[in-house]
Formats: structure tokens, sequence, C-alpha cells
């Protein structure tokens, strides 16, 4: 007889209560093994892909790619002694919880200590996977489509990175392409299709996704996922948090020439150090110095909580939103180390594979604007941290140096703090630890 069992969609170790199916790797009839990938979810901190922890049939896929379901929701029922009947649908039936134990077998659960690398893909599914994560950078076999979409036009083709670089190498014009994933947004067999001059496959939006009405000329895209859970907590931070921000602007030629030694040097050959891996340095060593502003004021316990470790925190802007990556333990390593980890930890941001792990439990934030060319800005504090770092473009400017004006590499800063937790005096001696070690590299040897 066939005993069938229910995949429920688990919490991915980040409490939260919700996720959206991006993409299923399985379909019904499929055998699976423990610990495959089944399916890809779309969190709002990150995309996730939960392995099943039994081996047996797929018989009934649940949901569809493009729903939000909560957490502990069936989404999946696999035969699990098929004995002939692998085809045979679930009966109607309430699911069977799945105890605890039985969860303890899937892969890619927990947090891991540092971020120093890429993490490899576990499993990999036995028949074409039908939808892709639209998030993702990966490329993941593409969809069959789902549902008519609405025509699309008037705004910037949407495509994940790998598929622009495809279509630029076979000379195929996103503009003229019609995306048949999810969201209209093009994918790799889009491209393939028109570079051999086949006509696109009709395009696909599910309901929750973004559509436009070119009678109104806009677009409408459901808030969720990371676009939520940003707003959530910045309205959060900004309503709870007592915020002050203080400005300073530095003279950082000397950390410009310092940088272009390194590049020089045999023991950075191959190492990726910018102005970010100084401001990270800088962070660490000033945090210690002022351990205030990598304390957290804990509400329920009426306790200002001291940490005696810095997890820091980098906004990234990728595909999926801005997301807040950490350096774990970033005080205990040396420059050539925060900047190897700081590099990996953008790579995997920007491809979206970001554990929701590796956004947890930070203890102070460092945002660039300044690779957008901007000068400054007031960021908002992270829930859960006392301070965030806003880092300007670096430009020529005029600067007074010995009495004489010279052009000179500037850089401002800007610096948000919890006035719970930090006074004006710690946080103005913090963001001026910042600002000297920054002006003058060479200051790290008398902290």
């Amino acid at each position: 007889m066939p005993t069938y069992k229910e995949f429920p969609l688990a919490d991915t170790a980040e409490g939260l209560t919700e996720a959206d199916i991006l993409n299923w790797h399985v379909k019904p009839g499929d055998t699976v093994t423990v610990n495959q990938i089944v399916v890809e979810i779309e969190t709002a901190k990150a995309a996730v892909e939960l392995p099943i922890p039994w081996a047996g049939v797929v018989t009934e896929l649940h949901v569809e790619p493009g729903q939000t379901v909560e957490v502990g929701t069936p989404i999946l029922t696999i035969d699990v002694d098929p004995g002939g009947a692998a085809a045979t649908p679930a009966p109607a039936a309430a699911p069977a919880p799945v105890e605890e134990e039985e969860m303890k077998p899937l892969v890619g659960y927990g947090s891991k200590a540092v971020v120093t690398q890429r993490r490899a893909r576990k499993g990999a599914a036995p028949a074409p996977a039908p939808a892709p994560a639209a998030v993702a950078v990966a490329a993941p076999p593409e969809p069959a489509p789902v549902a008519p979409a609405a025509p699309r036009g008037g705004y910037v083709p949407l495509a994940k990175p790998p598929v622009r670089k495809l279509a630029k190498d076979l000379g195929v014009d996103l503009h003229a392409l019609t995306g048949t994933a999810s969201g209209g947004v093009i994918t790799r067999e889009d491209v393939q299709r028109a570079a051999n001059g086949s006509a696109p496959a009709a395009p696909v939006v599910s309901a929750v996704d973004s559509a436009y009405d070119p009678a109104t000329r806009e677009r409408r895209v459901p808030i969720k996922g990371v676009r939520k859970m940003t707003a959530a907590a910045m309205v959060q931070s900004a309503y709870t948090a007592p915020h002050v921000t203080e400005f300073l602007t530095i003279d950082v030629t000397p950390m410009m020439e310092f940088r272009e030694k390194l590049k020089k040097s045999r023991e950075f050959a191959g190492v990726k150090v910018t102005p970010l891996t100084f401001a990270a340095k800088a962070v660490c060593l000033a945090a210690k110095r002022t351990p205030d502003i990598n304390a957290v004021w804990d509400e329920a316990a009426q306790e200002i909580v001291y940490k005696d470790y810095v997890h820091l925190g980098i906004a990234a802007a990728t595909p999926r939103g801005l997301i807040v990556p950490k350096v774990r333990d970033a005080d205990s390593l040396s420059l050539k180390e925060l900047a190897q980890a700081l590099t990996a930890l953008t790579d995997v941001a920007r491809e979206g594979k970001t554990s929701p792990a590796d956004m947890a439990n930070g203890t102070i934030t460092i945002t660039n604007v300044g690779v957008f060319g901007v000068d400054t800005g007031t960021p908002i504090i992270n829930p859960g941290e006392s301070a965030i770092l806003c880092l300007g473009a670096i430009k020529d400017q005029p600067w007074v140096v010995d009495g004489e004006i010279k052009v000179r590499k500037v850089l401002q800063l800007s610096l948000s703090f919890d006035h719970r937790v930090v006074d004006g005096q710690q946080g103005s001696e913090f963001l001026a630890d910042v600002g000297a070690l920054l002006a003058d590299p060479a200051m790290a040897m008398t902290y």
C-alpha cells in the first residue's frame, strides 16, 4: 500500500511566517531521494532551496510558482512506499503533522560562522525544472508558461545579468523580446529562441506578479519578499530608535595612495582592496574604543547589551532589493582577510544566494552610496543595531594643506546612531576615529 507524507513549508531558521514559491525542481511522478532539492522559495530575506527529508515518488504539488504560502502549509505530497501506486493522488484528508526529527536531515538549514566563499549547490533535480527564481542570478532551467500575461512595454526589459550577457553575446535585443517567466522576466530560453529565429512563447504572469497597463502606462508590483521586509524594518527602526546623524568630511588622499601601494605588493596580489575595505577595518578598530556604538537596546529586558564582537553588515543593492549580509567576527580579521570576505560576500549577494542566516544578528552596518556618485546620506539604522556608517563618493576637491589650497581626494562620512544607547559624545568620538583612520591609515598603529 502507498504511504503518503505531506511536505510542509518549513521555517528556514529565521522565524518568518510565510514565503513565496519561486521554482519547483520536481513534478508529479518524479522519484526523489533523501535531501534532494525539490523547491526554491523566497522569504522576506533570501531565496532558499529546500530539500526533502524522505525518498519516494512525488504525487502532487499543492501550490503554483508565485503563490505566497504560510509556514507549516503542505506544499508537496510524496509516496514514501510506492508499491506500484506512485502516481495515485493522495487522499483529501487532513495532512499528518511532520515530526520535528523528520526535518533534521534537511540540507541547508542553520547558520555558518563566516561568509568567505560561495556555497556549492546541493542536490540536483532529476527532471528539468519547471520555473526559475525571478530573483536569483544563477541560471536554472526556465519555466513553461502557466497563464497569459498583461502586455509589456514602456520600461526596461526585465532580465538577470547572465541572461543579459547571453543576449549581448548572441546579438539579441532584449527590448524586442517578451519574457515568458513570472512577472515578464526574460529567460535564457527566450534569448536562445530569438537567436535561433524562433517565435517567443506566450508570456506568463501569475495573479500576484507585476503587470503593465498600457492604458495608464503604469506597472504594478506587489509588495512582498525583500521589499516588504525592508520596508517593515525601516519603519520599525525610524519610529522606535531616536536617530541622530552626524557628518564628517575628510581628506583621504593618503588612504588612496596606500591603496595603490597595496595593489603592487606581493601579499595583496589578486586581492580586491576598496575604500569599503578600509572603512570596514576602521569601523572594527574604532568600535573597540567606543563600545557603545556596538551595543544594542533590549526593550523587552530593559537592558543595553554590549557585544564583544563585530558582526559587520554591508548594505548591498541586489536584483532582489536591498539586503544586509554580515561578515562574522570582522574585528578578528586582518585587512587582507576583510578584503577577501567582502569580495565573497558581495559576489554571493549580487547572485541572490545570500542565506537568511548570513543576514541575521549584525552589530553595526556600513552602507556605501558613493558607488552611485552620491556625496552623503542620512541612513536608517538596521533593527537590532545601534549605528550605521554611510560612505559618500570620493571626489577631487580643493583642500587646504599646510596653508595652501591643493586638489585632494575628499570623502564625506555620515553616521546615524540610536540616541538611547549612544550619546553625542560617543557618536562623535567614534566618527572622528573612523575619519582619522581613513585620513591616515598609519593611525591604525596607535589603536
